[in-house]
């Protein structure tokens, strides 16, 4: 452009210009496989309710690339999580609709059909304008862990930025990959973003795991073994064979009684990770090290009730007032008091992705169904006491 600026030829005319053109039509030619597709099949709602609103489609709307940053991956296997359930019964829908309407244009509902479906692995089908091929191209097996925001992944189509994707595991199958991607962006963000912890700094911590055999849990208790730190967990007594297998130093039954005295028994702690939330709250702090940087990470947040039942603004005031009032009253206690949320990371996916293909970090499956038994694989998920992740595989 600059050279052009400084032709004294006009654009229309000058041959430099036309060159450019030529150039630029080159760059932004796609793949054009799915091009012309307008249509796809899908699991969608059409409201929030209870499994019943579950709907399979085969006119659910194609993903466009409105951003020249994003890829379209066509979806090899789908994992479920708890999330996939709340938000299939309204958790979360004020919020959500904020962050996919900031300027509040769209009439209440357009989020619908929505799909759900955190969790993708699958192969790049085309990619934006942005998307350097040193990065991703078309034909590479990537997963992600989609935000809660965008429409998810039990379809054949999903749309994403890059920078929530990466390349899949060698090792693993694309259903064994969709089992990882959500879980480990939220431990990551837990244990990493809020907590700290780093392969550099994590070595010999006292780490406590509050309920060890979900999905978040089993990645955690990984990845911190992988950095060297000794972990305890809460669990029941039928888990505990999957947590030691995992890695676990020490673990606790609490279907033998309260685990807060056991607990206390032992060495304090450097971190305490809480997926239990309620009353463990009063007593697990003081289960940390005092004046010594120990900081308490819960996954158990009251913030999207808050926006649902009080409305975005109030809902954030009232979140802000609680965790600051909660953060100082420990503070004076000598412990750190923070929320982890789930956060898309696609940098930490590489990393995780190394982890993984050096055998330090193994996908958990607990169920798998096919495309067919979706509304089977949510009724599994919303049982709950999950021993691993439910996977949806995608023809």
């Amino acid at each position: 452009v600059e050279y052009i600026r400084s032709c004294q030829h006009s654009r229309r005319g000058c041959k430099c210009w036309s060159e450019v053109r030529s150039h630029k039509s080159q760059k932004r030619q796609f793949n054009t496989s799915s091009s012309h597709m307008t249509i796809m099949p899908a699991w969608v709602i059409d409201r929030y309710g209870s499994n019943s609103v579950l709907r399979y489609t085969k006119n659910a709307a194609f993903p466009i690339i409105n951003y020249p940053n994003e890829v379209i991956i066509q979806v090899h296997a789908a994992g479920l999580n708890p999330i996939d359930v709340s938000m299939r019964g309204g958790y979360g829908a004020a919020s959500m609709a904020m962050k996919r309407d900031p300027l509040n244009v769209k009439q209440s509902g357009s989020e619908f059909p929505l799909i759900l479906g955190r969790d993708v692995s699958g192969v790049i089908m085309e990619c934006g304008l942005d998307v350097a091929p040193v990065y991703f191209k078309e034909g590479d097996e990537v997963w992600a862990a989609i935000p809660p925001w965008k429409q998810g992944s039990l379809a054949e189509f999903v749309v994403l930025s890059a920078n929530e994707v990466s390349k899949k595991p060698k090792c693993l199958s694309h259903t064994e990959a969709a089992a990882i991607p959500y879980v480990a962006a939220t431990a990551w963000s837990a244990l990493v973003n809020t907590g700290g912890l780093t392969m550099d700094n994590c070595a010999k911590k006292r780490i406590l795991i509050l309920g060890g055999s979900g999905g978040v849990r089993t990645f955690s208790i990984q990845m911190l073994k992988a950095w060297g730190a000794h972990v305890t967990v809460t669990c029941s007594q039928n888990a505990e064979r999957l947590v030691r297998g995992l890695g676990a130093d020490h673990v606790v039954d609490y279907t033998a009684g309260p685990v807060e005295g056991p607990l206390r028994a032992l060495e304090k702690f450097d971190l305490v990770l809480d997926n239990v939330g309620g009353a463990t709250e009063s007593w697990a702090l003081g289960l940390l090290k005092p004046w010594c940087g120990a900081k308490y990470v819960t996954l158990v947040t009251p913030f999207l009730q808050n926006t649902d039942r009080l409305g975005v603004a109030d809902g954030m005031l009232q979140t802000g007032v609680t965790v600051a009032a909660k953060a100082l009253k420990h503070l004076t206690k000598g412990v750190h008091y923070r929320w982890g949320m789930f956060a898309p990371n696609g940098l930490a996916l590489d990393d995780i992705s190394e982890m993984v293909d050096a055998g330090k970090i193994c996908a958990v499956v607990e169920a798998e169904f096919s495309f067919s038994q979706v509304p089977q694989a949510m009724l599994k998920v919303e049982k709950g006491h999950a021993r691993g992740k439910t996977v949806v595989t995608v023809p």
